[in-house]
């Protein structure tokens, strides 16, 4: 192979913006300083005009009181960056990442702008029962306090008595009194949820146990001492060199690709939601704060608005997304620590999400252009704004500019079995263009498809069969793997059950055509397929047998969806009815044709 020539909820979270460092936390498990949570009818602020959502952005809480107002600038379709010295903020959509390190007094930016009831009010007609242990302290003595977020408060506590007498962990407090609604109810029992059945990644805190009583839910941790990310980035000016942001990146994406596969979206990935296990330089970066995550079925789409605004991604604000989302917080992530710049920035809540929406990251200032051409393609990979288009975790620790690191193995990535669904329901014309297709791959395309089959623990003879792919999923399951359901993928790969798949037709199967559209060499590669296929494949075909090929019921006005697939000189598929096939009819083809 080469080569050629030629779930629904009305939830709506979101972390609100600001322009300070929050408070350096030692411990795992914090609520984030800047998190606004807003609730059915506790939503407050004023509406925007841009998106079906409240924005509680109010500007005179975003910066010093010594800093003034700079007039609105309009932000171009790039993210330039510019630095000006105080009191003036940038007009540029990317702001330097040092300047979160003012502080703005005693206030937290956006105290005034956290909806909701009274710490006393309790709403009596909850069950706040969650069948947890009741004997917190008689196992744990509690210390000072590290850490404080608006639903709660981290504290370091050592166990009493038994194996781990003296040891510290942290406790984050949540106060029942704050949970004021069956959905902050449902959070919790979720977050704890998600933190048992995870726990046991080297790069995820670990979990203990979880304890309530009349008053309080205590959520007991691993205790990270190195601080935060966030912190090592401001310590080391704004920005890493590529070798220690690979480190970085690796452990994050390990992380991220692990949660992935068992069906769970963290959904607030930022530098603030890591921590170092120690001070130590080469301490192990541990993920935490599990309060927005979620399960995610097959297949499912989300359409809560949660997360950081800085780190949302496109698809989030459109109300419609899954584990693709947690990349581009990761994209937002690697831009950060390459260039000490966020790569959207603005001085509101929806100036913010415009920029995500419409602008794109600048590539062309410092340091871009003395980076390696690897490093700025994984980011721009990550940060692609189609998600259908954006790189998965997995795939991203088979990247070039990654992979080449030691000791880097690229984990199980379940959007195989996905595009492995979509491939056993084509027809078998579609099929065909796809065996093309691949056939124009590269050794460094190929890459990572090697690695997944080899994952999936073929025969002797190099053949996979439903058995393989049963094993390879149970040999990473955990319990969270049973709550998304993700075994589902299992039942719509039965004709494998009968046959096996060689690593020619699992590369059809498993490789994805959005995302070879994101590469500068797709329409070689386009181009080539279609040569290949027309030489071998292509023959005369009327749109009536194509509709047939296809599925196209007879609801559907075949003319209308599939009268420019075909050349009218020969009647065999043209270029553009090439292309299209590759994707497959889609429901949105399908719905314009209605």
């Amino acid at each position: 192979m080469g080569v050629c020539s030629s779930k629904p909820s009305s939830r709506t979270k979101f972390s609100g913006h600001q322009e300070t460092n929050i408070p350096a936390k030692d411990s795992d498990g914090k609520e984030s300083e800047d998190k606004i949570s807003k609730k059915g009818e506790t939503e407050v602020g004023k509406k925007s005009p841009f998106f079906p959502f409240y924005s509680p952005s109010p500007a005179h809480y975003l910066f010093s009181k010594k800093s003034s107002p700079a007039p609105n600038t309009s932000s171009n379709s790039t993210t330039p960056r510019r630095f000006f010295k105080r009191p003036f903020p940038p007009p540029s959509p990317a702001k330097h990442i040092k300047a979160l390190a003012r502080r703005h007094g005693s206030v937290k930016p956006n105290e005034a702008a956290i909806p909701g009831v009274n710490d006393g009010e309790r709403n009596t007609g909850l069950d706040k029962s969650f069948g947890f242990s009741k004997h917190f302290g008689n196992k744990y003595e509690i210390g000072e306090e590290v850490g404080r977020g608006h639903f709660g408060h981290t504290c370091k506590a050592k166990f009493k008595k038994g194996e781990f007498k003296g040891q510290e962990v942290a406790v984050k407090i949540i106060p029942k009194s704050k949970m004021t609604t069956a959905i902050a109810i449902e959070d919790v029992r979720r977050e704890v949820k998600i933190l048992r059945a995870l726990t046991g990644h080297n790069n995820l805190v670990k979990f203990y146990d979880a304890y309530e009583d009349n008053d309080n839910v205590y959520v007991v941790m691993e205790l990270c001492k190195g601080g935060e990310l966030l912190d090592r980035i401001l310590s080391r000016g704004g920005k890493y060199t590529e070798d220690d942001a690979k480190v970085v990146l690796i452990q994050i994406l390990n992380v991220v690709a692990f949660c992935h596969l068992q069906g769970v979206v963290h959904r607030d990935l930022k530098p603030e939601n890591f921590l170092f296990t120690s001070k130590d330089e080469n301490s192990q970066l541990k993920a935490i704060d599990f309060g927005l995550s979620d399960f995610v079925k097959p297949d499912e789409r989300l359409n809560d608005i949660v997360g950081s605004a800085y780190y949302v991604a496109p698809e989030v604000l459109h109300r419609s997304y899954s584990t693709e989302a947690d990349v581009w917080s990761i994209g937002v992530i690697s831009y950060i620590l390459l260039c000490g710049s966020r790569p959207f920035w603005a001085r509101t809540e929806s100036g913010i999400f415009r920029a995500v929406l419409k602008a794109h990251p600048s590539f062309e200032e410092e340091p871009w252009p003395t980076l390696s051409l690897e490093a700025k393609d994984f980011v721009k990979r990550l940060l692609n704004k189609d998600p259908r288009r954006r790189m998965t975790a997995a795939q991203a620790l088979g990247h070039p500019w990654i992979r080449n690191t030691n000791d880097v193995k690229v984990p199980l990535d379940v959007s195989i079995l996905r595009h492995m669904k979509g491939y056993m329901r084509s027809s078998a014309l579609r099929k065909s263009a796809l065996r093309a297709l691949v056939k124009t791959l590269t050794k460094d395309e190929l890459f990572y498809l090697k690695e997944q089959f080899s994952l999936l623990e073929p025969s002797k003879n190099g053949s996979i069969s439903m058995e393989n792919i049963k094993v390879a999923l149970m040999k990473h399951a955990t319990d969270a793997m049973k709550e998304s359901r993700a075994h589902d993928f299992l039942t719509s790969l039965n004709a494998l059950q009968y046959r096996k798949m060689e690593f020619d037709e699992f590369c059809s199967a498993a490789i994805s055509v959005h995302q070879l559209e994101a590469l500068d060499r797709w329409e070689q590669h386009a181009r080539c397929a279609y040569e290949l296929f027309d030489k071998d494949g292509n023959r005369a075909i009327m749109i009536e047998e194509l509709a047939s090929e296809l599925g196209l019921g007879p609801s559907v006005s075949v003319h209308s969806v599939l009268h420019d697939w075909i050349r009218h000189t020969d009647g065999k598929l043209s270029f553009l009815g090439f292309v299209k096939l590759l994707h497959g009819v889609s429901s949105r083809t399908l719905a314009k044709a209605r």
